[in-house]
C-alpha cells in the first residue's frame, strides 16, 4: 500500500512540527496530570473524570499520530510548480462565476490547508483540480452536485 502525500508549504510544515512538540511535550503533561489526579478520587469504575481523562488521552495520541502521518509523507509545494500566469499550488485565482456573475478571489493549497470558507481551495476538490494548469482567460468548467459550473479565470498571481 502506496504511502498517502499530504501537500503542503513550508509554513504549514513548521505549524505543524510546532503542534507535534507542544503535544508530546505540555499537552501531554497535563492529560497525564488529568488521569493522576482523576485516579485521586476513588472508584475508576464510576469515575467520570478518570473516563473524561482517558478520553482526552485517546484523542491527544489519535492527534499526535495523525501529525507524525502527515509529516512522514508531506511533500513541500514550491509556488513556482506551473509556468507563470497558471494556477497552481500557492496561487491566487481571481474568477468569474458566468452563471451568477460574481467575481470571486481564491487560494489554491494542499488538502491539509483548505479551508473555504476563508477561500482557500484544495488541489484535490473538483475545483482545485480543474483549476490547476489553466491560464488567464480560460474558461473553466466544474462538475459539482448541483450540475457543472462556469468560470472564467481574470487572474493568476504567485
Amino acid at each position: 500500500m502506496v504511502a498517502r502525500e499530504y501537500k503542503i508549504t513550508s509554513a504549514r510544515l513548521k505549524e505543524l512540527e510546532t503542534e507535534l512538540n507542544y503535544l508530546k511535550t505540555t499537552r501531554e503533561k497535563e492529560v497525564a496530570e488529568q488521569i493522576k489526579e482523576a485516579r485521586s478520587f476513588g472508584d475508576l469504575s464510576e469515575n467520570s473524570e478518570y473516563d473524561e481523562a482517558k478520553n482526552e488521552q485517546a484523542k491527544l495520541y489519535g492527534r499526535i499520530a495523525e501529525v507524525e502521518n502527515i509529516l512522514a509523507n508531506a511533500v513541500i509545494i514550491e509556488e513556482n510548480d506551473e509556468p507563470a500566469g497558471h494556477v497552481g499550488l500557492g496561487c491566487r485565482v481571481q474568477v468569474m462565476d458566468l452563471d451568477l456573475g460574481e467575481e470571486e478571489t481564491y487560494t489554491i493549497v494542499g488538502s491539509q490547508e483548505a479551508d473555504p470558507l476563508n477561500g482557500c481551495i484544495s488541489d484535490d476538490s473538483p475545483f482545485g483540480r480543474a483549476m490547476v494548469g489553466k491560464g488567464q482567460g480560460d474558461v473553466v468548467e466544474v462538475e459539482a452536485p448541483v450540475g457543472v459550473l462556469r468560470f472564467r479565470i481574470l487572474s493568476v498571481a504567485k
